[in-house]
């Protein structure tokens, strides 16, 4: 087993979609921010956080921000271009699976050191926690949701995941088009059974899910295309990507 061994010098992140110039659920980023440094580091959010964002982002047709705030050192950001085919992806993703023990994922840090190397060793697949207890945690860059007896089943935000901005939405906008989402422990077993798997993240959005090697395979259903198009409509305006 892996042990969660981030360095907290290196401060915590937001990574967010940026749409025509705009930064996506801003408020939201902010709020999580701030909850992660009065926790973690005692100190307040950047007064010019806010600003630092709208600027990085104006511009921007499609990409991604990051925001990364040290203590004791001015915020940072930095900015990419992303492909279309990136947000909302048609093409599902593989996942591998990968025990950790301790993992406190509560915090986006900014110390990657363990999960980029879980990527790089299983890419082109995504690397997907599981607590020793077999119980799914997170991606290495997502969340994860499985379909199961005609329910939407995703881990709880109780400390061990970070509570996803993209997850937190889904959620929202899955049961305004009338599913029913449970949050609870899901265990590697129930993803094995599981009608549709799919992932949330705060750029790809949601993310289908086609295989996990060892596990099962799953055909991207109904209710990944209403919980896609629900949070496609919320982020982009539209019922798709194109």
């Amino acid at each position: 087993m892996a042990r969660d061994t981030p360095d907290p010098a290196q401060g915590v992140f937001e990574t967010t979609l940026v749409v025509d110039g705009k930064a996506v659920e801003v408020d939201a980023h902010l709020a999580r921010l701030e909850a992660s440094l009065a926790e973690l580091y005692g100190v307040a959010l950047p007064a010019d956080a806010r600003s630092l964002i709208e600027e990085g982002a104006a511009g921007l047709t499609l990409g991604r921000l990051r925001l990364t705030v040290v203590p004791g050192e001015e915020p940072s950001v930095r900015t990419a271009a992303v492909d279309a085919a990136l947000v909302f992806p048609s093409q599902a993703s593989d996942i591998a699976l990968v025990t950790v023990s301790g993992w406190n994922g509560a915090h986006k840090w900014a110390d990657r050191t363990l999960l980029a190397g879980f990527e790089a060793e299983l890419a082109p697949a995504v690397p997907v926690l599981v607590d020793g207890d077999r119980s799914v945690l997170e991606g290495s860059r997502s969340n994860v949701f499985a379909v199961l007896d005609g329910a939407v089943v995703t881990p709880p935000a109780d400390g061990r995941i970070l509570p996803g901005i993209a997850r937190a939405r889904a959620i929202e906008v899955a049961r305004v088009a009338g599913i029913e989402v449970v949050e609870r422990e899901l265990g590697v077993d129930e993803l094995a059974g599981a009608d549709e798997v799919f992932m949330t993240g705060g750029v790809r959005g949601v993310e289908p899910v086609g295989s996990c090697a060892g596990v099962g395979d799953w055909d991207s259903g109904e209710f990944t295309a209403r919980v896609s198009a629900g949070l496609q409509h919320a982020w982009l305006g539209a019922d798709d990507s194109s």
